[in-house]
């Protein structure tokens, strides 16, 4: 079920009406509803794999008892061993198999051993990578003895399963999330009229902006030998800016959709188009799954507390670690490995903790160096971006290539006012309201200045929007 859909448009409300006026009265019972929802949410798109899912919450759920349980340090390890390699390894099957064994066989090849692999047609559950990693920092934590083991099996369900966040995210901790699920929650109307606010501005940023320039990326990427380089540069901009809208878009419709049943769940988005570097862009962008890897990756392998050595191979495990985890395709591989190149100097000159507060703070406008540095970092980042969207390693250095021309200077016929106005509007209002949670939380006093924004947005998604209920970029992931 899509959030951009009219399946979805019904399941909310009615789920909300459920969850407040008739299972109010015990937390216990709103549980119990939220795992039915996030169970029926996610087996609309396949219901197969629902026993994955089931599985996957089970494993989890058992070794983390068994891991408190354990007498020895020797017993609680095979269990977290134990959990983690069939994680991984149910992960690795259904989103890496064919490329290990297409590349094994490539590699075959090269020694003059030609082979015939056996390529299976695998298809990805949706939102795989997401609800494994809830599961991998539950049991982690459990066995760093940060948290207790949850003995309440739909508490902990719900946790990994619930389906605001389940197919895209952010992705959760148990640290955070499970002691919301295990209270009472009141109804309060501030908190869900900001949580429709945000929901808003999320289906502005989808369907308007992202599903917008999706059709003008597609075609330059799918033909981009016989684009001119001024429609190139429009193409990497757009898609900068169609999976900003796309991801932003949805966790913004996640945190509010949470927001209406009483649970905060993480910031994922952070107005990145507004970062002066590339190390700030990372501290707000895609926040869950950078966190997790810091702490459950780069912390682990000593972090930055050896030499400039040890950092730096830290630092291009880690985004090599998140370029493959983002698909089997070694265009994400080098896009991870892009982004620790554009990262390394701030590393070096031990900068990269430096831009830490909102960019322009008590300001307007940007100063001059302000102006140049964000656009230096979005430039370097839409250049990563050919990668991540380029279907081949050949096709991005193709397109590469395409850019550097004298057509550069030409005139882009891909140019869209209309949408380059929806998107200074979008980016307009990101600027006005940066120090808040999300483009919308309106700080305005004046209730009558609030609804009218409120009602020319919706208006702009009436008018403007795609809704040919296109899927989320992240649900590939």
């Amino acid at each position: 079920m899509l959030f951009n859909s009219i399946a979805f448009l019904i399941f909310l409300p009615v789920i909300f009406i459920l969850y407040w006026c008739v299972c109010n009265k015990n937390y216990k019972f709103q549980n119990m509803l939220l795992l039915a929802a996030s169970f029926y949410f996610y087996g609309c798109w396949d219901w197969r794999f629902l026993f994955l899912l089931v599985f996957s919450i089970l494993l989890d759920y058992f070794s983390g008892i068994q891991i408190e349980n354990s007498k020895t340090k020797k017993q609680a390890t095979f269990w977290l061993v134990l959990s983690i390699t069939i994680n991984l390894g149910f992960l690795g099957f259904f989103k890496y198999y064919n490329f290990f064994i297409e590349n094994f066989a490539e590699l075959l090849k090269t020694f003059g051993f030609g082979v015939n692999m056996w390529i299976l047609k695998v298809i990805l559950p949706v939102g795989i990578s997401f609800y494994t990693f809830h599961g991998l920092s539950y049991v982690i934590d459990v066995y760093k003895k940060r948290i207790p083991a949850e003995r309440n099996y739909v508490d902990y369900a719900v946790f990994v399963s619930y389906f605001p966040l389940l197919v895209a995210g952010p992705i959760e901790r148990a640290t955070h999330l499970l002691p919301q699920i295990q209270r009472k929650r009141s109804f309060d109307y501030e908190k869900a009229k900001d949580g429709v606010a945000q929901i808003l501005w999320g289906f502005f940023k989808k369907m308007v902006i992202a599903d917008n320039c999706a059709p003008i990326v597609n075609e330059i990427f799918n033909n981009y030998p016989t684009e001119s380089a001024s429609n190139l540069v429009v193409g990497a901009i757009l898609f900068a800016f169609q999976i900003y809208g796309d991801f932003s878009g949805y966790s913004d419709i996640a945190l509010g959709t949470s927001r209406l049943f009483g649970i905060e769940l993480l910031k994922n988005f952070s107005y990145p188009y507004f970062s002066r570097d590339i190390a700030e862009f990372w501290r707000r962008w895609h926040i869950s799954l950078s966190s997790w890897f810091r702490d459950y990756l780069y912390i682990p392998l000593g972090g930055s507390k050896g030499g400039l050595w040890m950092k730096i191979r830290n630092t291009f495990i880690i985004f090599l670690v998140s370029g493959f985890w983002h698909g089997a395709n070694w265009t994400f591989i080098i896009w991870g490995g892009l982004n620790a190149l554009f990262f390394l100097p701030l590393l070096i000159a031990e900068k990269n903790r430096h831009n830490l507060e909102v960019v322009a703070m008590g300001k307007i406008i940007p100063s001059f160096r302000e102006v140049f540095n964000i656009l230096m970092t979005f430039a370097l980042t839409c250049f990563a971006w050919i990668f991540f969207r380029a279907a081949s390693v050949s096709d991005a250095i193709g397109y590469i290539k395409g850019i550097f021309s004298q057509s550069l200077f030409s005139f882009p016929t891909s140019f869209n006012p209309v949408l380059f106005g929806l998107i200074l509007f979008m980016l307009g209002m990101e600027w006005a309201n940066r120090t808040q949670d999300y483009g919308l939380k309106i700080q305005e006093k004046k209730p009558i200045m609030k609804a009218v924004i409120y009602i020319v947005v919706a208006y702009l998604i009436l008018n403007y929007a795609n809704f040919g209920s296109n899927e989320f970029i992240y649900f590939q992931f």
